[in-house]
């Protein structure tokens, strides 16, 4: 494999966009596509290069963003008062087209029992409107393979789809591996491209009522044995991320060379 990517930007700066347009993409999965002059310079580093989200609160008629930047930007992002401060969340560019000035963004939606959205980045997601302010702070990729891997297991849920979907694009054609990668249903699954050697099992949940990861994670647990020289990289719901680097470890990962990260937490 190629050598390991630039891992995180040295002073991660504010771009202010908009909406353009929005477009569901499969079942549990909603593309809003944003916009503004500022990302022409977005310093993208493919793979699964992510940012901080910010969002207008549902009771707001304005945006009210500060200007933030550098390392110790959630200071300054703490000093907005509460009931006006935005939401933020942590999200993946899903694609970027620097000439056109554009950013596609991945939201998962998972229903309530009405069949409303649930969660503050899927509602507003789901209503986003053409010209709706928001904000993306740099962030940099969170993938970090060493020099020299000899070969790559990924592990997700649907929260880390458009991470892996970056991944798998961005890596040298001649890297070799494995990708257990769970979506809600069948018809979540979307045509993923990468090198011919990485083989991409999916793991359907069909069940409303099931815990995301947990599919995952079984599809995982079929391996028993890895190369001490590869690298692992699993993210999505905590016990995923947990519970998915024990075993990469047990089955002869070192610790150093897993990469793990709990997107989120289950309530189940």
């Amino acid at each position: 494999m190629a050598k390991r990517p630039r891992t995180a930007p040295k002073n991660p700066q504010l771009y202010r966009v908009e909406v353009l347009r929005t477009e569901r993409l499969t079942p549990h999965m909603h593309r809003v596509t944003v916009g503004g002059e500022a990302l022409t310079a977005f310093p993208w580093m493919r793979y699964d290069h992510w940012f901080r989200l910010f969002l207008r609160l549902p009771h707001q008629t304005e945006f009210a963003m500060p200007e933030i930047s550098g390392k110790k930007w959630w200071v300054e992002f703490l000093e907005v008062p509460e009931q006006t401060r935005p939401h933020c969340s942590n999200y993946t560019v899903a694609d970027l087209r620097a000439a056109d000035a554009e950013m596609d963004i991945d939201f998962v939606v998972h229903r309530g029992p009405g069949g409303e959205p649930e969660g503050p980045a899927a509602i507003w997601a789901c209503a986003a409107t053409p010209g709706e302010p928001l904000a993306v702070l740099d962030q940099g990729i969170l993938f970090a393979p060493p020099a020299g891997a000899t070969d790559l297991t990924i592990v997700a849920d649907e929260s880390g789809l458009p991470a892996v979907t970056g991944i798998l694009r961005s890596l040298p054609a001649d890297t070799v591996g494995r990708v257990f990668q769970e979506v809600p249903t069948a018809a979540d699954r979307r045509e993923l491209t990468g090198p011919s050697g990485v083989t991409i099992t999916w793991a359907d949940r069909d069940d409303h009522g099931a815990v995301p990861g947990v599919a995952a994670l079984r599809a995982l647990e079929s391996l028993d044995a890895l190369d001490p020289g590869g690298y692992g990289f699993v993210v999505g719901e905590s016990t995923l991320a947990t519970r998915g680097r024990r075993h990469l470890h047990q089955i002869g990962l070192p610790k150093d060379r897993i990469t793990f990260s709990g997107f989120w937490k289950s309530d189940h």
